[in-house]
């Protein structure tokens, strides 16, 4: 069993509690990060579609990688860890911020409730992704305007993470 930090609503370290635990019942508020990878001088940003194994918010879009650091773990470090465990990609990140939010999950499977940092990862060019298929059905570059206008129509199809996150680090 997989441990995640919980934490206050500023972020302060409150204890431990197995993974599938913090993501029932009502939700214990733990650390999590996401990661936007973006491209040609931040007019495109690398989407995922979350797998069908996910146990929350299953094939819906995410930004490019989201998880939680272990404990200990320093958390731009578990960004960076996760990123190319997740997705095959190497780059700098840099943090823009966090936020705290609670959502459940529409099938009835549990509820994400997180105090997020946020990250952000620029790449030159092409970048060859490897998507690990426990954790990603599918990516794809999209241009962020057609993101966020797709967001607006069709609110369902992406992670409430995702479309929170975007917002703030784009401000």
């Amino acid at each position: 069993m997989r441990n995640v930090v919980l934490t206050d609503v500023q972020g302060k370290e409150t204890g431990l509690a197995e993974i599938v635990d913090a993501h029932t019942g009502e939700g214990k508020l733990h650390r999590a990060f996401s990661v936007y990878v973006f491209r040609n001088n931040g007019k495109e940003i690398l989407m995922q579609k979350r797998s069908s194994k996910k146990m929350l918010f299953p094939l819906l879009w995410a930004n490019t990688c989201c998880s939680h650091p272990l404990p200990g773990e320093g958390i731009l470090e578990a960004g960076k860890r996760r990123l190319r465990e997740e997705c095959g990609i190497e780059c700098s990140l840099r943090e823009t911020g966090t936020l705290v939010y609670r959502a459940e999950d529409p099938g009835g499977r549990g509820v994400e409730h997180e105090h997020v940092t946020l990250f952000r990862g620029d790449v030159d060019g092409n970048q060859d992704t490897k998507p690990d298929p426990d954790e990603i059905a599918e990516t794809k570059w999209t241009p962020v305007e057609k993101v966020l206008a797709d967001m607006e129509r069709n609110p369902d199809a992406y992670a409430p993470w995702f479309t929170l996150g975007l917002r703030q680090l784009l401000k």
